[in-house]
């Protein structure tokens, strides 16, 4: 059996799948849930969601948000969505670099949170590229 997945961004952006296994950042950790997963409702944090079509993985980058599952059906509500193909590897290290710099010099409280939320997101993107290969 597999799981429906949909993802929706404000922006408009969705990812429709059908899967049999998917690996979701949680608020509380990675949660994975598979075919038969009891009812939930989890708070999803910035991160790499993971889901197996067959035997491949493939990795999505989730802006945090919420995920519900129910009858094998899992809709995902995130502030925004990113796919590795429109990503450099290159460009997405140096990023995290510069805003792990930027974070390290802020002052303010308020640029400290804002440039902490930074380095997750560049973070995020590094790790879906690094991991692609989970076969």
């Amino acid at each position: 059996m597999s799981i429906d997945i949909r993802v929706i961004a404000p922006d408009g952006t969705t990812w429709d799948a059908n899967a049999e296994e998917i690996i979701l950042p949680s608020s509380t950790g990675q949660l994975g849930i598979l075919s038969g997963h009891a009812p939930l409702l989890t708070a999803i944090d910035i991160g790499v969601m993971r889901v197996r079509i067959g035997k491949n993985w493939t990795p999505i980058i989730l802006m945090g948000g919420f995920a519900e599952i129910e009858d094998n059906k899992l809709t995902i509500v995130v502030n925004g969505i990113e796919e590795t193909a429109s990503i450099n590897l290159d460009q997405a290290k140096y990023n995290l670099e510069i805003a792990v710099k930027k974070l390290n010099q802020a002052d303010s409280n308020k640029e400290k949170i804002e440039l902490s939320q930074e380095v997750r997101k560049a973070r995020a993107r590094v790790q879906a590229l690094t991991t692609i290969t989970l076969n």
